[in-house]
């Protein structure tokens, strides 16, 4: 059973501090009985994939953090898993490492169909990462379903970005809904859900606009405003 499984931590580490990362995966794949063909083919696969090939044979301890979250996900890998439990695995990375990490677990599910169960503080891991989602408040469910759900039930609007042939005031955007970027030629606004339509049909015929995008409302101001709603909830029922 536990042949199937792998699991992945921000802040702790399953590779031996003081030896080259490769010695790990050589007793790894011992433990998890993996054929001597199908570890050399897995390995050299991801080793490329995570652009760890002068780094494999350095002492784990002399790697930057990122370079050591890359052979952590290799040594989880390397006997093929089909759920990896993920457990904040981007926490310390700065933000190429953390697209970096993201794009390449991205490719393995795609690649080898693998589940992966990720529980992660930072929202753009759960954006780019979830089909599904499990919002937990003081160990209780709130919710559980798809992003597009939960932006539904708990956010009213949807945001317009667009971006425009030349600037345009704040205040003759103000019609079309709730402005919160104007940086010049590029503007967002948050817009009525029942509206969007409306409102994008009226700003590209009333601005100069060069492209226009429709994204739901990101996804740290709709958990804001589900805690809210539930302690709202909980006050009322107190009352």
């Amino acid at each position: 059973m536990l042949q199937r499984m792998a699991l992945v931590m921000g802040n702790k580490q399953q590779l031996w501090w003081d030896l080259p990362a490769m010695d790990s995966f050589a007793v790894l794949k011992e433990i998890y009985e993996v054929p001597a063909d199908v570890y050399k083919k897995r390995l050299d696969r991801l080793i490329d994939e995570l652009e760890l090939k002068d780094k494999v044979n350095t002492q784990v301890r002399r790697l930057s953090l990122g370079e050591r979250m890359k052979c952590e996900l290799v040594a989880a890998l390397l006997h093929g898993p089909e759920v990896v439990f993920l457990d904040e695995p981007t926490l310390g990375l700065d933000v190429v490492s953390q697209k970096r990490i993201r794009d390449f677990l991205k490719e393995q599910q795609q690649e080898d169909g693998m589940t992966l169960l990720l529980t992660s503080h930072y929202m753009q891991d759960v954006t780019e990462l979830c089909d599904r989602v499990v919002v937990i408040d003081h160990g209780a469910v709130v919710f559980e379903g798809t992003l597009e759900a939960m932006s539904a039930r708990f956010s009213d609007t949807r945001r317009v970005r667009l971006t425009l042939e030349k600037p345009v005031l704040s205040e003759d955007l103000v019609a079309y809904g709730r402005v919160v970027e104007n940086e010049g030629v590029t503007v967002a606004l948050d817009v009525p859900r029942a509206e969007t339509a409306r409102a994008a049909a009226a700003l590209l015929q009333a601005l100069p606009v060069a492209d226009l995008s429709i994204e739901e409302t990101d996804v740290e101001d709709v958990l804001r405003a589900m805690f809210a709603e539930g302690r709202e909830e909980e006050k009322g029922n107190r009352e």
